[in-house]
Protein backbone atom coordinates (compact mmCIF):
# COMPACT_ATOMS: atom_id res chain seq x y z
CA UNK A 1 0.00 0.00 0.00
CA UNK A 2 1.41 3.22 -0.97
CA UNK A 3 1.64 6.23 1.89
CA UNK A 4 -0.20 9.06 1.73
CA UNK A 5 2.44 11.86 0.16
CA UNK A 6 2.98 15.08 -0.87
CA UNK A 7 4.24 15.29 -4.34
CA UNK A 8 6.88 17.68 -5.99
CA UNK A 9 8.08 17.98 -9.22
CA UNK A 10 11.90 19.49 -9.27
CA UNK A 11 15.18 19.77 -11.99
CA UNK A 12 17.61 21.27 -10.23
CA UNK A 13 17.07 25.50 -10.92
CA UNK A 14 16.63 27.63 -8.05
CA UNK A 15 12.99 27.33 -8.52
CA UNK A 16 12.01 24.36 -8.08
CA UNK A 17 14.27 24.46 -4.80
CA UNK A 18 11.69 26.90 -3.48
CA UNK A 19 8.75 24.69 -4.37
CA UNK A 20 11.04 21.66 -3.02
CA UNK A 21 11.12 23.32 0.35
CA UNK A 22 7.25 23.92 0.18
CA UNK A 23 6.00 20.89 -0.65
CA UNK A 24 8.15 19.21 2.48
CA UNK A 25 7.11 21.92 4.94
CA UNK A 26 3.46 21.57 3.67
CA UNK A 27 4.10 17.56 3.94
CA UNK A 28 4.87 18.04 7.63
CA UNK A 29 1.83 20.12 8.73
CA UNK A 30 0.07 17.37 6.88
CA UNK A 31 1.60 14.96 8.99
CA UNK A 32 2.87 12.73 5.18
CA UNK A 33 5.80 11.53 3.26
CA UNK A 34 7.18 13.77 0.55
CA UNK A 35 8.18 12.68 -2.93
CA UNK A 36 10.35 14.30 -5.20
CA UNK A 37 9.98 13.36 -9.03
CA UNK A 38 12.25 14.64 -11.66
CA UNK A 39 11.51 13.73 -15.62
CA UNK A 40 14.16 13.39 -17.40
CA UNK A 41 14.92 12.20 -21.24
CA UNK A 42 17.88 9.81 -19.48
CA UNK A 43 17.41 8.89 -16.28
CA UNK A 44 20.53 8.53 -15.51
CA UNK A 45 20.46 12.13 -15.05
CA UNK A 46 18.31 12.52 -12.65
CA UNK A 47 20.32 11.01 -9.77
CA UNK A 48 22.73 14.38 -8.53
CA UNK A 49 19.54 16.55 -8.63
CA UNK A 50 17.26 13.82 -6.74
CA UNK A 51 20.02 13.00 -3.92
CA UNK A 52 20.72 16.73 -3.07
CA UNK A 53 16.81 17.49 -2.97
CA UNK A 54 16.92 14.55 -0.51
CA UNK A 55 19.80 15.94 1.45
CA UNK A 56 18.48 18.99 1.84
CA UNK A 57 15.38 17.89 3.16
CA UNK A 58 16.24 15.78 5.26
CA UNK A 59 18.85 18.50 6.88
CA UNK A 60 15.86 20.71 6.88
CA UNK A 61 13.54 18.30 8.40
CA UNK A 62 14.93 15.51 9.87
CA UNK A 63 12.10 12.54 10.35
CA UNK A 64 10.28 13.30 7.41
CA UNK A 65 9.85 10.24 5.26
CA UNK A 66 11.27 11.11 1.55
CA UNK A 67 11.81 9.42 -1.02
CA UNK A 68 12.81 9.98 -5.28
CA UNK A 69 12.01 8.68 -8.33
CA UNK A 70 13.05 9.12 -11.78
CA UNK A 71 10.91 9.08 -14.92
CA UNK A 72 11.46 9.06 -18.48
CA UNK A 73 9.79 11.75 -20.83
CA UNK A 74 7.61 15.12 -20.08
CA UNK A 75 7.03 16.56 -16.84
CA UNK A 76 3.80 17.67 -17.27
CA UNK A 77 2.13 14.00 -17.82
CA UNK A 78 4.69 12.51 -15.41
CA UNK A 79 2.98 14.86 -12.87
CA UNK A 80 -0.28 14.76 -13.86
CA UNK A 81 -0.25 10.74 -13.03
CA UNK A 82 1.85 11.39 -9.95
CA UNK A 83 -1.46 14.15 -8.76
CA UNK A 84 -3.38 11.16 -8.78
CA UNK A 85 -2.14 9.22 -5.40
CA UNK A 86 -0.69 12.33 -3.79
CA UNK A 87 -2.55 14.61 -1.25
CA UNK A 88 -0.92 17.55 -3.15
CA UNK A 89 1.42 18.36 -5.65
CA UNK A 90 3.43 21.04 -6.14
CA UNK A 91 5.45 22.98 -8.33
CA UNK A 92 7.71 26.25 -8.79
CA UNK A 93 6.70 29.47 -11.30
CA UNK A 94 8.87 28.28 -13.83
CA UNK A 95 11.49 25.43 -14.28
CA UNK A 96 10.66 21.75 -15.84
CA UNK A 97 10.29 23.80 -18.92
CA UNK A 98 14.29 22.23 -19.80
CA UNK A 99 12.37 18.86 -19.41
CA UNK A 100 9.69 19.78 -22.20
CA UNK A 101 11.46 22.33 -24.04
CA UNK A 102 8.55 25.01 -23.04
CA UNK A 103 8.05 27.75 -20.54
CA UNK A 104 6.14 27.60 -17.43
CA UNK A 105 3.62 29.83 -19.48
CA UNK A 106 2.30 26.45 -20.69
CA UNK A 107 3.69 23.82 -18.46
CA UNK A 108 2.00 25.01 -15.77
CA UNK A 109 -1.20 25.78 -17.21
CA UNK A 110 -1.15 22.27 -19.10
CA UNK A 111 -0.34 20.57 -15.69
CA UNK A 112 -2.98 22.43 -13.84
CA UNK A 113 -5.69 21.68 -16.26
CA UNK A 114 -4.98 17.71 -16.16
CA UNK A 115 -3.75 17.33 -12.13
CA UNK A 116 -6.58 14.77 -10.88
CA UNK A 117 -5.87 16.08 -7.06
CA UNK A 118 -5.14 19.86 -5.55
CA UNK A 119 -1.85 21.29 -7.31
CA UNK A 120 0.19 23.77 -5.55
CA UNK A 121 1.91 26.57 -7.86
CA UNK A 122 4.80 28.14 -5.51
CA UNK A 123 4.44 32.01 -5.90
CA UNK A 124 5.62 34.94 -4.15
CA UNK A 125 8.70 35.29 -1.74
CA UNK A 126 6.91 35.05 1.76
CA UNK A 127 8.29 31.83 4.10
CA UNK A 128 5.70 28.92 3.74
CA UNK A 129 4.72 29.21 7.36
CA UNK A 130 4.63 32.64 7.95
CA UNK A 131 1.29 33.38 9.79
CA UNK A 132 -0.73 34.76 6.94
CA UNK A 133 -4.41 34.23 6.30
CA UNK A 134 -5.39 31.49 4.42
CA UNK A 135 -7.42 32.86 1.56
CA UNK A 136 -10.51 30.96 -0.39
CA UNK A 137 -12.12 32.40 -3.69
CA UNK A 138 -15.40 31.02 -3.95
CA UNK A 139 -17.45 30.92 -6.82
CA UNK A 140 -20.25 28.95 -5.87
CA UNK A 141 -21.36 26.19 -4.15
CA UNK A 142 -19.45 24.19 -6.89
CA UNK A 143 -16.16 25.08 -5.29
CA UNK A 144 -17.53 22.28 -2.24
CA UNK A 145 -14.06 20.70 -3.07
CA UNK A 146 -11.67 23.77 -2.65
CA UNK A 147 -13.93 25.03 0.16
CA UNK A 148 -12.54 21.96 1.84
CA UNK A 149 -8.95 21.71 1.59
CA UNK A 150 -9.11 26.15 2.78
CA UNK A 151 -10.60 24.94 6.00
CA UNK A 152 -8.83 21.86 6.67
CA UNK A 153 -5.22 24.05 5.14
CA UNK A 154 -6.00 27.18 7.86
CA UNK A 155 -6.77 24.83 11.03
CA UNK A 156 -3.87 22.93 9.76
CA UNK A 157 -1.75 26.17 9.97
CA UNK A 158 -3.87 27.86 12.83
CA UNK A 159 -5.04 30.74 11.31
CA UNK A 160 -7.89 32.59 9.80
CA UNK A 161 -9.95 31.71 6.69
CA UNK A 162 -10.59 34.73 4.57
CA UNK A 163 -13.23 33.89 2.13
CA UNK A 164 -14.11 36.30 -0.71
CA UNK A 165 -16.99 35.62 -3.35
CA UNK A 166 -17.10 38.07 -6.00
CA UNK A 167 -19.47 38.54 -8.65
CA UNK A 168 -20.34 40.94 -11.67
CA UNK A 169 -24.17 41.06 -13.00
CA UNK A 170 -24.49 40.87 -16.66
CA UNK A 171 -25.43 43.62 -18.39
CA UNK A 172 -29.37 44.29 -18.56
CA UNK A 173 -31.00 46.96 -20.51
CA UNK A 174 -32.30 49.52 -18.99
CA UNK A 175 -36.05 50.21 -18.06
CA UNK A 176 -38.19 53.41 -18.71
CA UNK A 177 -38.99 55.09 -15.41
CA UNK A 178 -42.28 53.84 -13.57
CA UNK A 179 -44.89 55.92 -13.50
CA UNK A 180 -45.51 54.83 -9.86
CA UNK A 181 -44.05 54.58 -6.70
CA UNK A 182 -43.78 51.05 -6.50
CA UNK A 183 -40.74 49.68 -7.84
CA UNK A 184 -40.60 47.53 -11.52
CA UNK A 185 -39.83 43.98 -11.68
CA UNK A 186 -36.81 45.32 -13.68
CA UNK A 187 -35.78 47.53 -10.81
CA UNK A 188 -36.63 44.56 -8.30
CA UNK A 189 -33.66 42.25 -10.33
CA UNK A 190 -30.80 44.03 -9.44
CA UNK A 191 -32.02 43.53 -5.29
CA UNK A 192 -32.73 40.22 -5.75
CA UNK A 193 -29.54 39.21 -7.33
CA UNK A 194 -27.21 41.10 -4.69
CA UNK A 195 -29.19 39.24 -1.79
CA UNK A 196 -28.47 36.16 -3.76
CA UNK A 197 -24.70 36.65 -4.25
CA UNK A 198 -24.26 37.88 -0.87
CA UNK A 199 -25.91 34.61 0.93
CA UNK A 200 -23.63 32.46 -1.29
CA UNK A 201 -21.11 32.21 1.34
CA UNK A 202 -23.04 31.82 4.54
CA UNK A 203 -24.60 28.67 2.71
CA UNK A 204 -22.00 27.09 0.92
CA UNK A 205 -19.74 27.30 4.19
CA UNK A 206 -22.43 26.34 6.55
CA UNK A 207 -21.64 22.90 6.86
CA UNK A 208 -17.81 23.07 7.02
CA UNK A 209 -18.04 25.75 10.08
CA UNK A 210 -19.86 23.19 11.68
CA UNK A 211 -17.01 20.52 10.96
CA UNK A 212 -14.42 23.13 11.45
CA UNK A 213 -15.14 25.13 14.74
CA UNK A 214 -11.98 26.17 15.69
CA UNK A 215 -11.48 28.08 12.36
CA UNK A 216 -12.17 31.83 12.09
CA UNK A 217 -13.80 32.86 9.09
CA UNK A 218 -13.71 36.37 7.09
CA UNK A 219 -16.26 36.10 4.38
CA UNK A 220 -17.45 38.61 2.32
CA UNK A 221 -19.35 39.34 -0.92
CA UNK A 222 -17.81 42.05 -3.16
CA UNK A 223 -19.46 43.18 -6.66
CA UNK A 224 -16.72 43.00 -8.69
CA UNK A 225 -14.70 41.23 -11.51
CA UNK A 226 -13.32 37.95 -9.95
CA UNK A 227 -9.88 37.86 -11.15
CA UNK A 228 -9.25 41.14 -10.08
CA UNK A 229 -9.89 41.02 -6.57
CA UNK A 230 -8.73 37.90 -6.06
CA UNK A 231 -5.17 39.47 -7.08
CA UNK A 232 -5.46 41.95 -4.54
CA UNK A 233 -6.00 39.91 -1.71
CA UNK A 234 -3.21 37.41 -2.28
CA UNK A 235 -0.95 40.22 -1.29
CA UNK A 236 -1.51 39.40 2.03
CA UNK A 237 -2.38 36.20 2.28
CA UNK A 238 -0.21 32.95 2.51
CA UNK A 239 -1.82 30.53 -0.03
CA UNK A 240 -4.78 31.34 -2.42
CA UNK A 241 -7.06 28.59 -2.84
CA UNK A 242 -9.85 28.27 -5.56
CA UNK A 243 -11.66 25.55 -7.64
CA UNK A 244 -10.28 24.34 -11.00
CA UNK A 245 -12.84 25.26 -13.70
CA UNK A 246 -11.90 23.68 -16.01
CA UNK A 247 -13.34 24.08 -19.95
CA UNK A 248 -13.07 21.91 -22.96
CA UNK A 249 -11.63 22.83 -25.81
CA UNK A 250 -10.34 21.39 -29.35
CA UNK A 251 -7.03 21.57 -27.73
CA UNK A 252 -7.81 19.42 -24.64
CA UNK A 253 -8.99 20.78 -20.91
CA UNK A 254 -8.46 24.17 -20.42
CA UNK A 255 -8.60 26.42 -17.10
CA UNK A 256 -10.93 29.14 -16.93
CA UNK A 257 -9.43 32.75 -16.78
CA UNK A 258 -9.54 33.28 -12.94
CA UNK A 259 -7.45 30.90 -11.72
CA UNK A 260 -5.29 31.66 -15.35
CA UNK A 261 -4.99 34.98 -14.28
CA UNK A 262 -3.67 33.96 -10.51
CA UNK A 263 -0.96 31.28 -11.38
CA UNK A 264 0.56 34.18 -13.31
CA UNK A 265 -0.21 36.73 -11.29
CA UNK A 266 -0.51 36.19 -7.58
CA UNK A 267 1.64 37.22 -4.87
CA UNK A 268 1.41 34.03 -2.94
CA UNK A 269 0.92 30.41 -3.92
CA UNK A 270 -1.83 29.10 -5.27
CA UNK A 271 -4.06 25.80 -4.66
CA UNK A 272 -5.97 24.92 -7.49
CA UNK A 273 -8.25 21.97 -6.13
CA UNK A 274 -10.16 19.98 -9.04
CA UNK A 275 -14.27 19.37 -8.94
CA UNK A 276 -14.89 15.60 -7.76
Amino acid sequence: MTLRHIAVGVDGSVISVRALDWAAAEAERHGVALRVLYAVADRDEAAPVLRSAASRTRRRHPGLPVTTVAVEGGAVHALARESAGADLTVVGTRGLGALTGTAFGSVGTRLAALARGPLLVVRGDHPCDDGRDVLLGLEDDTDAEAAAYAFQEAERRGVRLRVVHSWSRRHITPELPSLVTARSPGQERPAREARAEEAVPRYALARLRDMHPDVVVDARTVRAAPADVLLEATREAAVAVIGAHRRTSVFGPRLGPVAHVLMHRARCPVVLVPHG
